[in-house]
């Protein structure tokens, strides 16, 4: 694996990329890949969160558990489809909160590109998935570093909003320092629990009060 990261993380992540658990992930997708096992996201975009959002750039961070794992979905940011394919239900659901949130019309695509372009670190708990196979890498290694990633972040930037959809989302809250950063939590945006406290949670226009709060310019969550 070709880890080609921007030179902001590159620096600030430089020592996990020795550890023995990161080794064992690096071996462990070479050898998959080797047995002929298809892998998402394709390997170029395993990190893609990181080459679109910046570590001098982070504003927000959306907390996500796994890629996606059907054909042609998982693109290296959480929640996210490219351009051309069917919004998954829980990105259709994020659609639907911020019109009521922020009146903006559901957008035909489902990639946000433009948000991760903007300081939307769109992070999955997992960076990869075997095809068809949910959840399959989840124990693979991968948590060790995207904590390490919300820790660093923690730690090096100000005034930063972390959106947690969901229990596991949730669960990362003690790697963030609340006393400087704003946390917003909620139901994830999941069929299954929609209704349960994501809708009306209003996440897009809390966010931006915040950021404009602590003087800093705001996202525009069109797409």
């Amino acid at each position: 694996m070709n880890i080609q990261l921007e030179q902001g993380w590159k620096e600030e992540l430089k020592e996990e990329f020795n550890k023995p658990y990161f080794l064992e992930i690096v071996n462990f997708l070479k050898e998959e890949k080797t047995a002929g096992k298809i892998i998402y996201p394709p390997g170029k975009q395993i990190f893609n969160a990181f080459e679109h959002t910046h570590l001098d750039n982070v504003k927000v961070v959306i907390i996500g558990q796994d890629p996606y794992h059907n054909p042609g979905q998982a693109m290296g940011l959480s929640f996210s489809v490219p351009e051309g394919v069917k919004p998954p239900p829980s990105l259709m659901n994020i659609f639907k909160e911020l019109q009521t949130d922020l009146g903006i019309a559901p957008p035909a695509s489902g990639d946000l590109t433009k948000w991760a372009d903007q300081g939307v670190l769109l992070l999955n708990a997992s960076l990869t998935v075997e095809a068809n196979t949910p959840m399959s890498h989840s124990q693979l290694g991968w948590h060790i570093f995207t904590d390490e990633v919300i820790k660093h972040v923690s730690k090096v930037r100000p005034h930063v909003v972390s959106i947690l959809w969901g229990k596991f989302a949730q669960n990362k809250e003690v790697l963030i320092d609340t006393t400087k950063h704003k946390v917003i939590k909620s139901a994830h945006p999941s069929p299954l629990s929609a209704y349960n406290g994501f809708f009306g949670s209003a996440p897009f226009s809390k966010t931006n009060l915040w950021l404009h709060e602590q003087g800093m310019t705001p996202i525009d969550w069109t797409l």
